[in-house]
């Protein structure tokens, strides 16, 4: 796609958004599926097989998550959301990685950070996102920008010789305006790119048996953590609507409109899988929730567990909230934390985590009779636990009556 064409999309998305209370058409549904693009030519065979060697390297990464049953899930989405004839190249893998973020190379290994999968609240989510990576794979997109960039630095190179042969001001300033023009274009076209991936990822979804409306809560839910995050540091709210010169993004606010406004209406009665994303994400939740904390973000960590329970508080996110304000360590936070772990152990009196948390917190708070019976119950149900004998020292010798 050229950067003229990708600019008229662009513009026909932003069109729809303003427009969306008077008429708004929905994504149109993706062409008709043509079989797996090959390479063609030295320059994209190599590019083919650097995306190979790379995968073989990845696969064998530690920060990959071995769990076929969770990279399954992951698959049975795609396939729920583009189709089954065309998710079948895919190959996903699960990266231990507390970012937002998922990545799709030329020869389909799509890369998929835990930071992602805690943030989604159900299925209809996730296939959003990883529709837009596969619109992206799709339309090789990938392969438009590395042509786009070498034509440009191709340009560049030969402005900078022929500068150098005309040594004054003039050429100068003739090729530094060429060279913001040329970086101006190709970021433009990075960001005309991530529209066009966004409007694919809808049209799947509009075809799909998922909600398509939960694309634009993707966005929503992202700017209310970004600026949860803000306001806890102390920093200026995000300005979700402006658009640096760089940015390899549209503005966050922009997706979120024109996805609401093209998301077909007879799918807000559809099945957004929300129970189905929690039973497969369920045995790795407690591993991201802990992964998250450690990033010391303590007003998008919050706002992270709320939005997750927002379906219901469960054991596991209350004990995730008290770990989170007993890092931060306040003499207030810690008799928070006292209240959100005794939440925990009344839904789950069986999770250890939760009274070891209980146990270290009300010792900070002068409970100490209290804390060791705690500490006490939290070896009883994990016996075996790394710091068993660290914690082991900090209980009485006589055992309790």
């Amino acid at each position: 796609m050229s950067v003229i064409r990708s600019s008229i999309l662009a513009a026909g998305l932003l069109a729809g958004a303003s427009t969306a209370s008077v008429a708004a058409e929905p994504a149109p549904l993706p062409p008709p599926f043509e079989g797996y693009y090959q390479p063609q030519g030295v320059d994209e065979i190599g590019l083919w097989r650097e995306d190979d060697e790379s995968e073989r390297r990845l696969a064998a990464s530690p920060l990959v998550i071995q769990d076929e049953k969770l990279s399954g899930y992951l698959k049975e989405v795609l396939c729920r959301a583009v189709g089954d004839d065309r998710c079948g190249t895919a190959r996903i893998y699960v990266m231990r990685e507390p970012t937002f973020n998922a990545t799709m190379s030329h020869n389909g290994t799509m890369r998929v950070f835990s930071g992602l999968l805690l943030r989604m609240r159900n299925e209809a989510e996730l296939a959003a996102v990883l529709g837009h990576e596969f619109g992206h794979f799709e339309s090789r997109h990938g392969l438009n920008r590395f042509k786009a960039a070498r034509n440009g630095t191709d340009l560049l190179a030969w402005g900078v010789l022929l500068a150098s042969m005309s040594p004054s001001y003039d050429a100068r300033r003739t090729y530094e305006s060429l060279e913001i023009s040329v970086y101006g274009n190709l970021y433009r076209y990075g960001r005309d790119h991530e529209r066009e991936a966004d409007l694919l990822g809808l049209g799947y979804l509009n075809r799909s048996t998922l909600a398509p409306q939960a694309a634009s809560n993707v966005w929503q839910n992202l700017m209310g953590e970004m600026e949860a995050s803000a306001v806890a540091r102390g920093l200026k709210k995000p300005k979700f609507n402006a658009i640096a010169f760089t940015a390899s993004h549209p503005p966050t606010s922009e997706r979120a409109t024109y996805l609401a406004a093209l998301a077909a209406p007879e799918g807000a009665g559809r099945d957004y899988g929300a129970e189905r994303y929690q039973e497969a994400l369920s045995a790795w939740l407690p591993v991201f929730l802990e992964d998250q904390i450690k990033l010391n973000d303590f007003g998008g960590s919050e706002y992270i567990i709320d939005n997750l329970a927002k379906d219901g508080w469960t054991a596991q996110l209350w004990h995730a909230r008290g770990e989170l304000y007993r890092t931060r360590g306040n003499q207030r936070d810690l008799v928070n934390a006292v209240e959100f772990y005794s939440n925990a152990i009344a839904l789950d009196d069986s999770l250890a985590a939760a009274h070891r948390g209980l146990g270290l917190s009300l010792f900070k708070t002068g409970e100490r009779t209290r804390a060791q019976r705690e500490l006490a119950r939290y070896l009883e149900l994990a016996p075996n636990a790394d710091d068993a004998k660290m914690i082991g020292m900090m209980l009485p010798k006589e055992p309790f009556q």
